[in-house]
């Protein structure tokens, strides 16, 4: 669904079922729904809610899909959803983004005014702790992505922001490196391609220029960086490739070759003018990072456990202080009605200057009792005693 469809549905959604508070996120692999309600959630429910947002699916679809879902009830979801927005629960565990997916999806379902007090403060607690785990823990520090791993690469390699870089292949990989490039700054691309119509549409994207592959045998304007990842089963960077690009100069050049076999000739890639960086290897140190990221699994967790104890001491305070929310109003009814009638005849013999003084005195007490009020009714129930 688009947001213009959500904004129709999960407002139909609230309502039809009948909950308090509703908030919807959907992310590259997982749909995720947040339900605040006095009503039990198990699997019928959940077949009922599956069928109202995608009315196409028949009954076994729906079954098949309700009986998978997981469901998470009190403190396990608070849990849940704190994993999640710190990516332990994700595809590649340590990736920011999920963040920054759970803040769009509040922010959306709470001005559709889906959203209340509870996920407001669940968000709240949400981002709090995976901003305590992204800074306190190593989760994120190794970067998993090649995307990420060969920039570092061009990075250590001291490859400078004004440095020309030609692609050769415009498919997923290279489109992905190439907007984390964008991203950090480049900005001299080049792009061969098979289907010039598709190099055109990468190197649009990057305000660079689209060439024909067949063309790449002719280039002569030189390079920097090569990224090269195309389908061809045959290395297409042969070292009269190479030479051609190249020409008269003497720099030394990069090559990341991030194609399944090698596009890059053998003879190309041992060449001690060039800093070879392949698929292989930046793979194997993915594969590391990774475990690095694993292996402070447990150290996130237990800052999440943590953080779901203390979610259910704010949530009880917040409850306090929404139930005792009625008791300002009733000390100023009183107040006031002392004021216009039980005193009215004594208040009224006063001056001026005494009137001020007892409104300033009463309106004191009134401001302290409430603040006491409510402080001892958080001690009595937050630190009940035997």
């Amino acid at each position: 669904m688009n947001q213009e469809e959500q904004s129709t549905v999960l407002g139909a959604v609230k309502l039809n079922f009948g909950f308090n508070e509703f908030l919807f996120l959907s992310t590259c692999n997982r749909v995720e729904l947040f339900i605040s309600t006095p009503q039990e959630i198990n699997v019928v429910l959940v077949k009922e809610i599956i069928l109202f947002l995608n009315s196409r699916l028949n009954n076994i679809e729906a079954n098949t899909l309700s009986e998978s879902a997981e469901i998470y009830i009190g403190d396990e979801a608070v849990e849940h959803i704190l994993k999640v927005a710190s990516s332990l629960d994700s595809l590649v565990v340590g990736e920011r983004e999920i963040i920054t997916q759970v803040r769009k999806a509040y922010d959306f379902c709470n001005l559709l005014g889906l959203t209340g007090d509870f996920i407001r403060l669940l968000t709240k607690q949400t981002i709090e702790t995976a901003k305590d785990i992204y800074t306190n823990t190593d989760i994120a520090k190794n970067p998993v992505s090649v995307a990420s791993l060969a920039y570092r690469q061009l990075r250590e390699l001291g490859i400078k922001n004004d440095a020309r870089i030609l692609f050769v292949g415009s498919g997923e990989t290279n489109t992905i490196l190439a907007s984390y490039l964008q991203k950090h700054k480049f900005a001299n691309f080049k792009v061969f391609n098979r289907s010039l119509e598709n190099g055109e549409k990468l190197a649009k994207s990057l305000n660079g220029q689209a060439f024909d592959l067949k063309s790449l045998a002719a280039y002569k304007e030189g390079f920097d960086v090569l990224i090269v990842c195309t389908a061809s089963s045959k290395p297409l960077i042969t070292a009269e490739i190479f030479k051609q690009l190249n020409g008269a100069e003497t720099s030394k050049k990069v090559i990341i070759d991030l194609a399944i076999p090698a596009n890059v000739e053998e003879s190309v890639a041992k060449n001690k003018y060039i800093n070879y960086i392949d698929i292989t290897s930046l793979k194997a140190q993915a594969e590391a990072n990774l475990q690095l990221r694993k292996n402070e699994i447990d150290k996130c967790e237990q800052i999440i456990k943590n953080k779901t104890e203390q979610f259910k001491w704010l949530h009880k305070e917040r409850r306090i202080e929404l139930a005792f929310g009625e008791v300002p109003r009733q000390v100023k009814a009183i107040k006031d009605l002392a004021v216009n009638e039980v005193f009215a005849k004594e208040i009224n013999l006063l001056d001026s200057n005494s009137k001020e003084v007892l409104e300033k005195v009463l309106s004191y007490v009134e401001k302290k009792y409430n603040a006491v009020a409510i402080k001892t009714a958080k001690e009595v129930l937050l630190n009940p005693r035997d």
